[in-house]
């Protein structure tokens, strides 16, 4: 009567399950699972930050009690050994810890089940005589294989240490890491941003030795409850200077609609490089195109630092595209390694900011365009010359120095009725020194009898 009964959840179990082994990457970046009921940790690395392998399962079955889990935990050589015996072992939800090249005598003991074959395969083993692990290691193979398959000799052997089977990490591992793990929980934004700061300069430490700098950051806050927030930044360009790093962050956590709750603190946290790229080292000088260089990184910089408060989707740039319609020449792209001095040029066709102008030289076409152009009436001398005067808007303009016209021919791989006629644009000015980019609609004679005229542009 006092059997308390649920209905089950398999899509909350689930979801508990994926909560913790988010919770787990507190041990180590490199966590997998094994459905319905497992996580598997590759500690190889990290077990010494704890104090040992012993330790460290100690207190990742401690933290699991507190939070209302039961666990049975075991460390092993091998993934089918620890599933084995955190499932099977007696003692599992204190901890095992199976010392090296000490697999087949800690999974001997165990019941063949723990093999994870097939149920029905287990009870025949059973039936025969076989119920341990142990007993099955010491018949020949072949039989064995050739009455129940090479699945059950593969993971026999995989059990007792003789073949290995990797582990599938849940989320892409990142490039490095840098952490820090405090005695007692920090939830101030001061002490938060101290830490931040000493994080990214581990981690341009590291970047630095590999001669690569960071292009997407995520920083990992693991709270003392167990709750776990992540907060990832893009960059345009390689990065490694803490400085910048921190400003970054400083942005994103600042613009969260969902502020992060430190609660009882956070003890841990994480800084990794998700994806890295090669970054040379630049030897900085006195002329003036170090200086455009310093200028280009500092606007590649405000495009990172906008881009974290207010999302990569509104924070754009005009980039070159491949066509010869004015209107069409400039796509409006990611600021975000964009923007000069980062990375990766922009546009499609792979042109560079530079290419936008002469040195030197006065822009050939208007910055902004008008949109749509607009309809003017306009004289011209000759049919195929600059206009002498227009009107625009109720205003007419005398026409004082004109250059033209530019050609724009329709583009080819269009359909006859889709690509517009033949535009023939000039530059002109009038006579109170205002410049104009006008263009005429249609070929004289031989695509119309009477060609029109629009405003696309104004210089300034």
């Amino acid at each position: 009567p006092a059997l308390a009964v649920a209905e089950e959840d398999p899509a909350a179990d689930a979801a508990l399950m994926d909560h913790v082994a988010g919770w787990a990457e507190r041990y180590t970046p490199f966590v997998g699972m094994d459905p319905p009921d497992a996580l598997l940790l590759d500690i190889g690395g990290s077990a010494h930050l704890f104090g040992g392998e012993a330790a460290m399962l100690g207190d990742l079955v401690a933290r699991c009690a507190r939070a209302g889990l039961f666990a049975c935990a075991a460390i092993a050589g091998t993934k089918a050994a620890a599933l084995a015996l955190a499932r099977f072992a007696p003692g599992a939800e204190r901890g095992v810890v199976v010392p090296p090249r000490g697999e087949a005598a800690a999974v001997s003991p165990l019941p063949v089940a723990a093999l994870g074959v097939d149920p029905a395969i287990a009870a025949a083993l059973v039936r025969l005589g076989l119920k341990t692990v142990g007993d099955l290691a010491s018949r020949p193979r072949g039989p064995l294989a050739a009455r129940f398959g090479t699945m059950l000799v593969d993971r026999l052997d995989r059990a007792l240490g003789r073949a290995e089977e990797p582990i599938a990490p849940r989320r892409p591992l990142p490039s490095c890491t840098a952490e820090r793990r405090f005695a007692e929980p920090i939830g101030h934004a001061d002490d938060v941003h101290r830490s931040i700061l000493a994080l990214a300069a581990d981690l341009a430490g590291i970047l630095e030795r590999r001669g690569e700098g960071a292009r997407r950051l995520e920083l990992v806050f693991f709270r003392a409850d167990g709750a776990v927030r992540r907060l990832p930044v893009a960059t345009g360009r390689p990065l490694r200077d803490p400085e910048t790093v921190l400003r970054l962050y400083r942005e994103v956590i600042d613009s969260l609609a969902d502020p992060v709750d430190p609660g009882f603190g956070f003890d841990v946290l994480r800084l990794s490089a998700l994806a890295t790229e090669r970054m040379d080292a630049v030897q900085t000088g006195l002329d003036a195109a170090e200086n455009d260089g310093d200028a280009l990184a500092g606007l590649a910089d405000l495009a990172d630092r906008l881009t974290a408060r207010f999302g990569r989707r509104r924070v754009l740039a005009l980039a070159p595209h491949d066509t010869h319609l004015p209107e069409r020449a400039a796509v409006a792209v990611p600021a975000q390694g964009s923007t000069p001095g980062a990375g990766s040029p922009p546009g499609q066709d792979g042109a560079g900011w530079a290419d936008w102008r002469i040195p030197g030289e006065p822009p050939s076409r208007p910055i902004r365009l008008v949109d749509p152009p607009e309809r003017i009436e306009a004289v011209a001398e000759v049919p195929d010359g600059p206009p002498v005067r227009f009107r625009w808007r109720r205003v007419v303009h005398a026409v004082h120095r004109a250059e033209g016209p530019e050609r724009i021919a329709p583009e080819w791989w269009r359909a006859a009725g889709e690509a517009p006629p033949t535009r023939d644009y000039f530059r002109v000015e009038d006579e109170a020194g205002h410049r104009f980019w006008l263009y005429r609609e249609g070929l004289w004679s031989r695509e119309t009898t009477a060609p029109r005229w629009f405003l696309h542009g104004l210089f300034a």
